[in-house]
């Protein structure tokens, strides 16, 4: 398992398809992973520091989490098969539950979890950006920065 990174989210065009992009923590590649808008948007809220009035789903399973005191060890994306991304949330001392990556990544942020990846779906999905579009990157982060929430809403 390589630990990863949230880079952040945004829309890909022409599909509108909210996209989440990790970075491997000691290496060069980059694990983009298509998701659904409210997951985009819980991902980004998130990372930006929103706090909505009441809890979304994600901060009522951290709540959850933490009544029962059980805590969110990590997050394992374990395998992607026919272009389908599973994870594992590893919760207390030994428990294991299937989740989809997007739910699982709003939770990590949400608790401060690593997040790891099967070498393996690295070494499939996983892309390198050479140096020269590094600036692709840096572009995206800036989108990242001036990207609002409410941007992946319907």
């Amino acid at each position: 398992m390589r630990e990863l990174s949230v880079v952040g989210v945004r829309v890909e065009l022409p599909s509108n398809q909210p996209i989440v992009l990790l970075r491997e923590n000691d290496g060069d590649r980059y694990l983009p992973i298509w998701i659904g808008a409210v997951e985009a948007t819980a991902i980004a809220y998130e990372q930006q520091g929103v706090k909505p009035a009441r809890p979304l789903t994600h901060d009522l399973l951290r709540d959850i989490l933490a009544a029962v005191q059980q805590p969110l060890k990590a997050v394992e994306i374990t395998e992607l098969k026919d272009n389908v991304f599973y994870a594992d949330l590893l919760i207390g001392d030994n428990l294991r539950v299937s989740a989809r990556p997007s739910d699982s990544i709003a939770l990590a942020l949400r608790v401060g979890a690593p997040i790891r990846c099967a070498d393996q779906v690295l070494t499939e999905a996983g892309i390198v950006i050479p140096d020269e579009q590094e600036d692709e990157v840096e572009k995206f982060r800036e989108f990242l920065d001036q990207v609002r929430p409410e941007d992946f809403a319907g």
